[in-house]
């Protein structure tokens, strides 16, 4: 182009000089006109105009030729700096740090495309004059912002005249306000790479503008294949990892292929030794198996005879207690000798008739105890107690039998032992009731001595050597003693030293084999030594527990129900009264609410206390806390009042039944056996809340019939009699006014169970009081017949206090 110029130029020139020539000449002969004088200057001008523009053509030429020049040097200086670079960063620092200024920017810098969670996005890595405030965020998406929208269309973005505060340059010296942005989109293809930003205080000229646009075409290509290079550089860093690894692991393979070689040489050599390994193991699996065999049938066996002794024990039990209810019935009407009509002796009689009844009470609860300890079903509750409240038990228990034969009777206690004894004080006690019963048994001359002493680990026997102390319980009495030969048979079940059909003294000797088992449980041992003529030494070895404070001066029982008093107020009661005379006169605290709950508790101590669950169990909280931690807390629910023996539960102790808590309460109370006379609770008065009221007794033993109705009779009560649940129901029927049914459970015919859904079935029975008194004692009765609707369960033998107490509660009755 330059070269064109340059030849028009000169034809320009040519002709302008031709002109100039003929108007010299024509002046020089004279004969030119005015006209060609005018003509001639107006040529000159036109020759200078010519010129002139001549002259800015050429000056225009040379400026875009030297425009050319310098973009053209640029791009070839930038596109030999980016050889060789293979970092992406120190690209962008060089773009932003040398192409910013050479531009006439003061602002530029790099984004590089990224891929984000959400797709491509824009990340800020290098930048040149980047003030602190009014700039982008740092990532960017595809169409956010121009430089997303430039990045997304692939195409610059010109921005000229911005407007005053859209963006500021900063120095040292001050601020300016940016007056135009270029925005370019480095992509190779259909790759996008990244996006260039500049900023200057004025317009961008237009070489500044190519040169941009074609600095970014051909960055593409550089920055494309220096990413392309850099992932290659990485795969290749990779792959020469994994070749390594390969290569390692190759070696180890090798090795262990080595290894695996001498392996299994060596593991066939086993092979064959395990072959005849297995052939011995499968005899004698076969061996174990028919072994296997023979102890599951006898397992089978032992269960089914397990079974059928449970079964047994329950029909037992049943078939004693039927018979025992109406002797102990009659024997303590006989001996309250009501209408005063019998002796003195006769009422002696009778009450050795009762003594006799509860001793055999005693066997079959002994029977059923040896039942629970071999099946492992022995419970125990053991609690803090002072040691002189089970001396006082044995005091008032044996020194009356021990005068009786004229013996010698002593309880000593050794200064060291501990005044409280923590352990289950019910068990200990039938421990030690057997042993003194057996001594005072067969003594007939001389003494019987209870001796306590603390007994120190090197004199403890040897299944006690894990412990480092413990109280000795000596029993030892001057009488018969015990062969050598027979010392270990005395404590099998239904065993005694003399067997034989001549033999001089009774018993199951069911109370040794009994004992022996509480003791392990109690976490002790009995030892006995003893030879024949010379007496005998039982000592029982019990654990010594944390001692506590004691409260001699409790009097009091605390029992909290709802509207007392109530059924566990009755039962308390009761026990108070089985219990006879103690350390003092035992009075029964009723609480029915909370604030006469805390009332109480500030009164004084208390020996223990009674919950009802049912009603008051939120209240267990403030109890137990403002009561000392030796004070039992008994607690009672009536839907898991069938419970076999006693558990514990959140510091509380919970009776299986009404049965069970009376009997622990006077265990707590502290209550010693009386004399046949006295043990025989005093008849009520003749009138009283169940005078004139008609009870009906549904029950196929006449002998409890007769025992019940005469018990029911002495305290007015108008009593109707039915031998089976059809009988029941027609009485019912004709005696529509029946206040109460005393129904026995195993009949002929409708039994017990199908005679009380019947009478519930009956609209005008639906709440007729049904008390189920029954002989059936095993765990899960009780809840078998409140689950058929009866109201209470009261075992056989009755006791007649307890039962009034419970007819009196389902009836409502003070």
């Amino acid at each position: 182009r330059l070269t064109e110029n340059v030849n028009e130029l000169a034809g320009n020139l040519t002709r302008q000089v031709r002109a100039i020539a003929e108007v010299t000449s024509a002046v020089a002969a004279g004969d030119l006109t005015r006209s060609i004088t005018v003509d001639a200057s107006g040529e000159v001008a036109d020759l200078k105009d010519n010129i002139n523009a001549m002259v800015g053509s050429l000056r225009e030429t040379t400026l875009a030729n030297q425009e050319q020049d310098w973009l053209k040097t640029n791009l070839a200086r930038f596109a030999a700096a980016l050889q060789g670079r293979r970092d992406v960063r120190s690209v962008a620092e060089m773009i932003t740090d040398e192409l910013t200024p050479l531009v006439g920017a003061q602002y530029g810098a790099f984004f590089l495309a990224e891929e984000g969670a959400d797709g491509p996005e824009l990340a800020l890595i290098s930048a040149y004059g980047r003030s602190a405030e009014g700039l982008p965020d740092e990532r960017l998406r595809l169409g956010e912002t121009l430089v997303g929208q430039a990045a997304r269309t692939r195409r610059t973005v010109a921005v000229d005249d911005l407007p005053p505060g859209y963006a500021t340059i900063s120095s040292g010296a001050g601020s300016a306000d940016v007056r135009a942005v270029l925005i370019l989109p480095i992509a190779l293809e259909e790759w996008l790479l990244g996006v260039l930003e500049f900023a200057s205080v004025h317009p961008f000229t237009e070489v500044h503008r190519d040169f941009l646009e074609q600095f970014a075409e051909a960055c593409g290509v550089n920055i494309g294949t220096l990413l392309a290079n850099a992932r290659t550089d990485e795969l290749l860093g990779e792959s020469q990892r994994l070749t390594a690894e390969l290569q390692a692991r190759s070696e180890e393979l090798q090795e262990g292929q080595e290894e695996l070689r001498r392996s299994n040489a060596e593991l066939e050599e086993k092979a064959a030794l395990l072959a005849e390994r297995n052939r011995d193991i499968e005899a004698k699996n076969l061996e174990i198996e028919q072994a296997r065999q023979e102890l599951e049938e006898r397992a089978r066996q032992l269960s089914l005879t397990s079974m059928y002794k449970s079964e047994f024990l329950a029909n037992m039990s049943h078939e004693l207690r039927t018979p025992l209810n109406s002797l102990l019935i009659l024997a303590q009407l006989l001996a309250q000798n009501a209408a005063g009509n019998l002796t003195p002796k006769q009422v002696e009689y009778a009450g050795v008739i009762h003594s006799a009844g509860a001793d055999l009470l005693q066997l079959i609860n002994d029977i059923l105890d040896l039942s629970k300890v071999e099946a492992g079903k022995m419970e125990l509750s053991p609690e803090p107690f002072a040691v002189h409240e089970l001396l006082d038990y044995v005091e008032s228990t044996f020194r009356p039998l021990a005068d009786q034969k004229g013996l010698g009777f002593e309880v000593t206690v050794d200064e060291a032992v501990p005044e409280r004894l923590v352990t289950d004080q019910a068990r200990l006690r039938q421990v030690l009731r057997n042993l003194l019963s057996n001594a005072v048994k067969f003594t007939d001359t001389g003494r019987v001595e209870l001796r306590l002493e603390p007994v120190r680990a090197p004199d403890l026997p040897a299944e006690l050597g894990h412990l480092a102390a413990a109280v000795a319980f000596h029993v030892e009495d001057t009488g018969i003693g015990i062969a050598p030969g027979h010392l270990d048979a005395i404590f099998g079940a239904f065993q005694q030293a003399d067997g034989t059909t001549s033999r001089r003294y009774g018993g199951t000797g069911l109370g040794l084999s009994i004992s022996r088992e509480l003791a392990r449980l109690l976490g002790g041992t009995i030892v006995v030594r003893s030879r024949a003529g010379e007496g005998s030494r039982f000592t029982l070895y019990l654990a010594t527990g944390e001692p506590a404070e004691p409260h001699a001066d409790r009097r009091h029982v605390l029992v909290v129900e709802p509207e007392p008093p109530g059924l566990l107020t009755m039962v308390a009661r009761a026990a108070v009264r089985s219990a006879g005379p103690s350390a003092g006169p035992v009075e029964v605290r009723a609480a029915g609410d909370e604030a006469a709950l805390r009332s109480a508790l500030v009164q004084g101590h208390y020996r223990c206390a009674v919950l009802d669950l049912d009603h008051f169990g939120d209240l267990a909280p403030v109890l137990l806390p403002a009561l000392d931690g030796d004070t039992p807390v008994l607690g009672h629910q009536g839907d898991a009042a069938a419970r076999s023996g006693t558990a514990t539960a959140g510091g509380l102790e919970l009776p299986g039944g009404l049965d069970a808590l009376r009997g622990r309460l006077v265990e707590l109370i502290g209550g010693a056996p009386q004399s046949v006379e006295a043990a025989v609770p005093a008849p009520e008065p003749s009138r009283g809340p169940l005078t004139g009221r008609t009870v009906l007794i549904v029950d196929d033993d006449v002998r409890n019939v007769f025992a019940l109705t005469a018990a029911l009779e002495q305290r007015g009560l108008d009593v109707l009699h039915a031998a089976d649940g059809g009988g029941a129901l027609d009485l019912l029927h004709a005696h529509p006014d029946t206040a109460l049914v005393l129904m026995d459970v195993m009949m002929p015919g409708m039994d017990g169970y199908a005679a009380i859904g019947a009478i519930r079935a009956d609209d005008r029975f639906a709440r007729l009081p049904v008390i189920v008194v029954t002989a059936k004692a095993m765990p899960g009765d009780r809840d078998r017949s409140l689950a058929a609707g009866a109201d209470d369960h009261v075992t056989k033998p009755v006791d007649i206090g307890i039962l009034l107490d419970r007819m009196r509660h389902v009836l409502d009755l003070p």
